[in-house]
C-alpha cells in the first residue's frame, strides 16, 4: 500500500506542476483534461495521505511506548496508537476501493431514455414523474440536462423521452438506473380501487466519441422531414427534423429539439453511436457474465431493479436488497440514498474478489 501511496503523491505532484505551467494556460482542451484528472485524483490524495499520517502516528506511539517510563505520557501513547489504528484501517479500506478498477465510461456524460412498458397510461405518468425526477436530481447534482427528443400522449404524459445529461461523472451515478421500474398503485381511472403494477424502462448509454464508435457513411440512410405529429408544440414546415437509418442493426434515429438542421444531425449521430456503443458493451457483459461476480446487476434494460410500491409507501431495490419509505421524497429527485448504496454494495462485492495489497 505504500507504494501505491507513493505514487498517488508522485501524480499529484506531476499533475500540480502542469497544471501550473504557462504553456496549459494558452491549451483550453489540455487545461479542462488534466483538470478532471485532478478532480478524479483529489479524493484518493487525500486518503492516501490520510493512511501515511496514521502509520506516522503509530510509529510515534510505538516508540514512546517502547522507551517512556512516565505512567501519563504511556496512557496518552495507548490511546493514540488504539485511534490511529482504528483510523488506518478505515482508510486503508477506503484507498483499496478508491484504487479498483473503474468503468471506462465513468467519467462520460450519458444518453437517458425512459419508455413506458405494460400498463398504458398508468406507465406514462409514472414515466413522467421519474422523468421528472431524474431532472431534478442531475440538476441538483449540478449537471446540465438537454431534452433531446420527447414524445407525450394525448394526456401530456410521456410515451417516449431521450435527456443527454453532461457533467463529471454522469454515467458513474446513473448507470445504476437502467433497467426495469415497477410501480404499484390505486391509477386515478380505477372505479373499484385495485391496485395495478405498471412498468416502464430506463436505458443509460455514455456518449461515445469519434474514436470509440466508426460509422462507416455507406451503412446509414439520413432523411429529413417538417414535424407534423399533433403533439409536438413547434410542429412548422421546415425539414428540420433528421432520421438516420443505420442499415446494419436497424436502428432508427429521430432527431428534431432544435430549430437546426445540422445540429439535430449531429445530434442524431451521437444517439446512433451511443447506441451502437451500448450494444457491443452489452455483448461483451453477456460473455463475460460467469466472472461478473463483483456486480450487482447486468445493467440491461430487461432487468427488473426496483419497486414502488404506493400503497405500502415502500421502494425497493432488489439488486441490493434494499428497501426504504418516503416514495414522494425520493420522486422529488432525492435519489442518493438508492444511488450511493449502489455504489457501495458494487465496491464492497468488488472489494471481495479483488486482492490489492
Amino acid at each position: 500500500m505504500l507504494d501505491k501511496i507513493a505514487d498517488i503523491k508522485r501524480k499529484h505532484r506531476e499533475l500540480s506542476t502542469k497544471l501550473s505551467s504557462d504553456d496549459i494556460a494558452s491549451n483550453l482542451d489540455l487545461m479542462i483534461k488534466l483538470g478532471k484528472e485532478m478532480a478524479t485524483l483529489d479524493p484518493i490524495y487525500t486518503l492516501a495521505c490520510a493512511y501515511e499520517q496514521c502509520v506516522h502516528e503509530i510509529a510515534e506511539a510505538e516508540e514512546i511506548l517502547r522507551h517512556e517510563t512516565d505512567p501519563e505520557l504511556i496512557q496518552m501513547a495507548k490511546e493514540q496508537l488504539t485511534d490511529a489504528k482504528q483510523r488506518l484501517a478505515r482508510c486503508e479500506q477506503e484507498l483499496t476501493i478508491a484504487l479498483l478498477p473503474k468503468d471506462e465510461n465513468d467519467e462520460r456524460n450519458i444518453f437517458l431514455e425512459i419508455r413506458p412498458a405494460a400498463w398504458g397510461d398508468e406507465a406514462g405518468l409514472f414515466a413522467s414523474e421519474l422523468l421528472k425526477a431524474y431532472t431534478i436530481y442531475a440538476k441538483n447534482q449540478g449537471r446540465t440536462v438537454e431534452v433531446i427528443d420527447e414524445q407525450l400522449n394525448d394526456l401530456w404524459w410521456v410515451k417516449f423521452v431521450m435527456l443527454k445529461i453532461s457533467g463529471q461523472g454522469v454515467y458513474a451515478k446513473l448507470k445504476w438506473e437502467s433497467g426495469v421500474h415497477r410501480v404499484q398503485r390505486i391509477p386515478a381511472t380505477e372505479s373499484q380501487g385495485r391496485i395495478h403494477t405498471s412498468t416502464i424502462t430506463v436505458a443509460i448509454m455514455p456518449e461515445v466519441d469519434d474514436v470509440s464508435i466508426d460509422i462507416n457513411p455507406d451503412d446509414i440512410i439520413i432523411d429529413t422531414y417538417a414535424a407534423s405529429s399533433a403533439w409536438w408544440q413547434n410542429a412548422n414546415k421546415n425539414q428540420t427534423w433528421v432520421r438516420i437509418h443505420h442499415k446494419p442493426s436497424w436502428l432508427i434515429v429521430n432527431i428534431g429539439d432544435s430549430k437546426s438542421q445540422l445540429k439535430n444531425k449531429e445530434k442524431a449521430l451521437s444517439v446512433l453511436k451511443s447506441r451502437l456503443y451500448q450494444i457491443e458493451h452489452d455483448k461483451r457483459i453477456a460473455e463475460s457474465r460467469d466472472i461478473r461476480g463483483g456486480q450487482i446487476g447486468s445493467g440491461d434494460r430487461s432487468e427488473k431493479i426496483r419497486t414502488y410500491n404506493y400503497p405500502q409507501d415502500r421502494i425497493t431495490d432488489h439488486r441490493i436488497k434494499m428497501s426504504r419509505s418516503n416514495i414522494p421524497f425520493v420522486m422529488l429527485g432525492n435519489l442518493d440514498d438508492i444511488i450511493n448504496t449502489c455504489i457501495r454494495e458494487a465496491q464492497l462485492k468488488a472489494l471481495s474478489s479483488t486482492d490489492i495489497q
